[in-house]
C-alpha cells in the first residue's frame, strides 16, 4: 500500500489519513468529530516536531476543517 501524499495531491481525508499512518498514526475512534480533531492534533504535533512539511500541515488541516464544516 503507497502512503506517499504530498501537498499538492492531497484531497480527502482519504490522503490525510494515508499521511498520518505513513507516520504511525492510525487514528480510528468511531466518532467521526473526535477522529476528525485528533488528526488536527497529530498533525499539529508532527508539524511542531519538524517532522511535517509546511504545505503538507495546510493542505491536511484545510481538509479536516471542511470536513468538520459539514458535521457541525
Amino acid at each position: 500500500m503507497d502512503y506517499t501524499v504530498k501537498g499538492d495531491k492531497m484531497k480527502s481525508i482519504t490522503d490525510v489519513r494515508k499521511l498520518l499512518i505513513k507516520y504511525g498514526a492510525i487514528i480510528y475512534i468511531g466518532d467521526r468529530v473526535a477522529d476528525l480533531e485528533l488528526m488536527q492534533d497529530e498533525l499539529r504535533e508532527l508539524y511542531r516536531s519538524n517532522i511535517l512539511e509546511a504545505s503538507d500541515f495546510q493542505s491536511a488541516m484545510i481538509i479536516i476543517r471542511n470536513e468538520l464544516s459539514k458535521l457541525m
